[in-house]
Formats: C-alpha cells, sequence, structure tokens
C-alpha cells in the first residue's frame, strides 16, 4: 500500500515549462491576465487559456473577476512556498536557464517572495533578528521575543494587529538564491510593506525585483545592526 497524498500529477503540472514560466510571474503577488501570463510564457492566449484552466482545476492558482476581465493569482502561500522550494532545489543542482535574465543580480539582491522580501537583504533581516535575540526557534521555526515585539513597534508595525491575524506572525521560508532562511509569515510581510513605506526601497514595474537606494540599503542595514555591504 502506497502512503500520503499523490503527488505526481501536481508535480506534472508545474513541470510544464508554460505552466512553471506563469506560476514563476506570479511570485510577485501580483493578479494578472490571461494576456499577460501566455505573453510570460511565449505562448498563444488560446493555449495559455488552457493551462490556466488546469491550473485552476488543481486549486495552483485562484481566478478574480472585475468586470469583465479575469485575472489569475497564486491560489495562496503555500503554492508560493512550493515553488520557491522548487527553485531552490534547481539552483542547488544546477538546473539554471541556459540565458539569464538582466535581471537576475537584482533578483538575487533582494525580490518578492509572494508578499515577503527575499534575496540577500531578505536573509539579511532573518539572521540580524535571529543574532540579535529578536526572533527565537520553537520547533524549528522562528517567534518573536519579546524584545523582538518593541524592536518592530519602533520601527512603526502593528505587532498586535499581525497577531490577530490567523496567518502565522513568524515563518520561515528556504530561500532559493541564498540557500538559507527568509522570513515569511504577517510579520515578514509587514517589514517588506515598512520599507516600502519609509522609502528604502521601491517595486520594480512587471518584475519581482525590489530596488533599494543606496541610502535605503544602509537605512536597512543601520536598523538591523549589520554592517555595509
Amino acid at each position: 500500500m502506497k502512503d500520503g497524498p499523490n503527488i505526481v500529477g501536481i508535480a506534472a503540472l508545474i513541470g510544464d515549462h508554460a505552466r512553471a514560466e506563469m506560476l514563476t510571474a506570479l511570485m510577485a503577488g501580483q493578479a494578472l491576465t490571461a494576456t499577460e501570463l501566455a505573453t510570460v510564457a511565449g505562448v498563444t492566449k488560446q493555449t495559455a487559456s488552457a493551462h490556466l484552466a488546469k491550473l485552476l482545476d488543481a486549486q495552483l492558482l485562484a481566478l478574480e473577476r472585475q468586470g469583465r476581465h479575469r485575472y489569475f493569482r497564486l491560489a495562496d502561500r503555500d503554492v508560493a512556498q512550493l515553488l520557491e522550494s522548487l527553485m531552490g532545489v534547481a539552483y542547488r543542482v544546477g538546473a539554471l536557464r541556459l540565458r539569464s535574465s538582466p535581471r537576475e543580480p537584482a533578483l538575487r539582491k533582494a525580490r518578492i517572495c509572494y508578499d515577503h522580501l527575499a534575496g540577500e537583504l531578505g536573509v539579511l533581516i532573518y539572521d540580524a533578528l535571529i543574532e540579535r535575540k529578536l526572533l527565537h526557534m520553537i520547533d524549528e521555526q522562528p517567534q518573536l521575543a519579546p524584545a523582538g515585539q518593541r524592536f518592530c513597534r519602533e520601527l512603526g508595525i502593528d505587532i498586535d494587529a499581525l497577531a490577530a491575524q490567523r496567518r502565522p506572525l513568524c515563518r520561515a521560508c528556504l530561500d532559493w538564491s541564498m540557500r538559507r532562511r527568509h522570513l515569511a509569515g504577517t510579520l515578514g510581510a509587514a517589514l517588506l510593506e515598512r520599507c516600502l513605506t519609509l522609502g528604502w526601497a521601491r517595486r520594480v514595474q512587471g518584475s519581482r525585483v525590489v530596488s533599494f537606494s543606496v541610502p535605503g540599503e544602509l537605512a536597512l542595514r543601520r536598523e538591523f545592526g549589520v554592517a555595509g555591504g
């Protein structure tokens, strides 16, 4: 008797080149149209619609309607974490693109992972919180220490509002480019939003890249007690 859920169907769906490109594009947390996803995947709109129907049926994607327009997004954060983990394995075993995008170095520096910060600067934040004992590990998952709550409030984050949500406050997510952990959960999302609100960084349109200005990165490193890079 075979145990556990059957992963074959999900693996086959993700393993198709066009569908993989569509899913990766949605890792930025945005909802995109079938036309936009067809362009990303390099297929016709009709072919893209067939792929999207399969992804919807498998509950890997969710559909949002606004008037006559239909937008597609990742079904939930678990799907995003699965994709990030797959990227990490691919990177580790050398399954790299033959021609990297010009944005590749910027993606490795800082990028959106669904709704939180990934890449070098995302890992930097996670490591700094652990090093300063603002986060501690319980059952291999990060938990915010009392000192961490004070730190976040001083940074302008409403910890009480985050803790009241059903989603976990802190969650570790394995970073594909750094092969170390960055911070997800409501706190990870709030930290990214705070970086954007403070003007330290901006989202690059049509990309997962988060671009930090030089003063912005210095402010980030200063706030988290990390020497300049």
